[in-house]
């Protein structure tokens, strides 16, 4: 293999960073929020359908998100203890 080849592999193989739409649910931290992204699941056995939510501690930099809003959020290098996701943008504003 030639050297070029090595170099431009890693980037190819390293996968999109996963995106996700949720909703702020508590502002109370300097520059953290806590996103809560809901998803529905058909049961395996039953096949009803189940709501299942999950919460992300979220890193917001200029502190700009309030409780209501509706954010984009995106997977990125572990910042905190439990925070590896951070605000994309701010798609709707509570009202």
């Amino acid at each position: 293999m030639s050297d070029t080849a090595t170099q431009t592999a890693p980037t190819a193989a390293r996968g999109r960073r996963k995106v996700r739409l949720g909703t702020v649910i508590s502002d109370k931290m300097n520059k953290t929020v806590i996103v809560q992204v809901g998803s529905s699941k058909a049961h395996r056995l039953y096949r009803k359908t189940v709501q299942q939510r999950t919460r992300f501690k979220v890193h917001d930099e200029k502190n700009e998100c309030g409780v209501g809003d509706l954010v984009r959020i995106t997977e990125t290098r572990p910042i905190s203890k439990e925070k590896r996701w951070r605000v994309l943008e701010i798609v709707e504003k509570a009202r």
